[in-house]
């Protein structure tokens, strides 16, 4: 009993960080529809902001965290005007970001590894190895306060865009953009920010990210699947279901992990992302597609 507690207490600490890496992925197909397969590769760049001023300064990780958030909102911006807001309009939007964001993350890794190499890094305050003990149950520190920021980041963001002005105007573009554009609502703009703000979100989980993994230029790629797992599994496009979807499966990961084995374990959401596609396609809360 004790050894399944502290395999969920584990998997759930992690899961608040998953959500965070997710959650920007998830607005920003929410808004624009762009498939963003170079998250994962931009949220490394998130990380090694942490990691050098860590490394040649002591600055803490955490410290540094509205930094990253700063640099990838204004990637994010750069990107959106110049590379995926010239064909927002077309039919096949979605399928042709596939593309863009795939040469992307090839870019972004290329320069990472010629600037970085491939050599696996890890920042390593003291919290990262320390834990809270509770009778035979341990805590890690890195993970529980990872996990905290992530939840009060993704809080911050339900309250902005369920109470703001400009919250009201990305919700009315998710839900229809042409009636969105109809009623006044600049959808351009809407969108640069929306992306810039994933970002953002991107950079902020980076932060967190160097701290908790040890990661590389080219480690991105594992951390596609996981992303698009808990995402697909949740919804496209829904906050609360990539929250959701992050949970369980780092949670149902870490149990498989613990009993059947760590290769097991990253297989999980491999499996959970083909048997959701399979079975119900629009996730837990996404809509069902219509027929045409």
């Amino acid at each position: 009993m004790t050894l399944l507690i502290q395999t969920l207490i584990l998997g759930i600490a992690l899961g608040g960080v998953y959500a965070l890496m997710g959650s920007g992925l998830s607005l920003i197909f929410g808004v624009m529809r762009i498939v963003n397969l170079a998250h994962p590769s931009l949220i490394m760049i998130g990380a090694y902001v942490a990691y050098w001023p860590f490394r040649l300064s002591n600055i803490e990780p955490m410290f540094m965290l509205p930094v990253a958030a700063i640099i990838l909102a204004c990637i994010g911006a750069i990107l959106y005007r110049f590379v995926f807001e010239r064909e927002a309009r077309s039919a096949k939007y979605s399928e042709m970001t596939v593309l863009l964001t795939f040469a992307l993350a090839m870019i972004v890794e290329g320069m990472l590894g010629t600037a970085f190499t491939n050599t696996q890094r890890i920042t390593s305050p003291d919290y990262a190895t320390e834990a809270f003990f509770l009778a035979d149950i341990f805590i890690p520190k890195g993970q529980l306060y990872a996990s905290i920021i992530s939840i009060i980041i993704i809080s911050a963001l339900a309250l902005f865009l369920k109470y703001s002005r400009l919250g009201y105007a990305i919700r009315a573009t998710t839900e229809n953009r042409e009636a969105a554009e109809l009623l006044g609502v600049n959808v351009n703009r809407v969108g640069l920010i929306s992306f810039a703000i994933g970002l953002a979100l991107a950079g902020a989980a980076g932060a967190l990210v160097s701290f908790i993994f040890s990661f590389f230029p080219s480690k991105h790629w594992e951390w596609i699947v996981i992303l698009m797992s808990l995402v697909v599994l949740g919804g496209m496009g829904s906050i609360l279901g990539t929250v959701i979807g992050a949970f369980l499966l780092s949670a149902v990961a870490a149990l498989v992990g613990t009993y059947f084995g760590a290769t097991w374990s990253t297989l999980t959401f491999f499996i959970a992302l083909f048997v959701v596609l399979l079975v119900r396609p629009q996730g837990l809360f996404g809509e069902k597609p219509e027929l045409a």
